[in-house]
């Protein structure tokens, strides 16, 4: 069992409104990406021969989040392919999801510049992510 990402909203997430931006929410799922990748890769990973790129993200804002609160982020997998897979996103507040998203990735060889096929250590490792399906 992989754990959820855990953060700490910093008072520079948020808005005029006191809470958390819009824009932010993208590098919230980057940060759960890299945690989740760690946990499933592990650290001596070659990011550069055997990397990923972001194609799209799409996200769905349900319920505002604000400063104090604890913020958690469940890492899924909703479709894995040849060269590309898509991690969906849900992020909660004491286990109330207040937005959703998804990012599609594409396995990238950055030294040589190209599209790759998912490695199978990748492809092992995203198994260990649940599968969330379309709702």
């Amino acid at each position: 069992m992989l754990d959820s990402y855990r953060l700490q909203v910093r008072f520079s997430d948020c808005d005029m409104m006191q809470h958390v931006n819009n824009a932010v929410y993208l590098n919230y799922f980057e940060e759960a990406r890299i945690h989740y990748f760690r946990q499933m890769l592990g650290t001596d990973w070659d990011w550069k021969k055997t990397g990923v790129i972001l194609r799209k993200n799409e996200l769905e804002y349900l319920k505002p989040v604000f400063l104090h609160e604890p913020v958690e982020i469940f890492v899924y997998l909703k479709h894995i392919g040849e060269k590309s897979f898509t991690l969906s996103y849900e992020v909660k507040v004491l286990n109330e999801v207040k937005t959703t998203g998804s990012s599609v990735l594409v396995c990238y060889d950055s030294v040589n510049k190209c599209s790759i096929p998912i490695p199978k250590r990748m492809k092992d490792a995203l198994s260990k992510l649940s599968l969330k399906l379309e709702q």
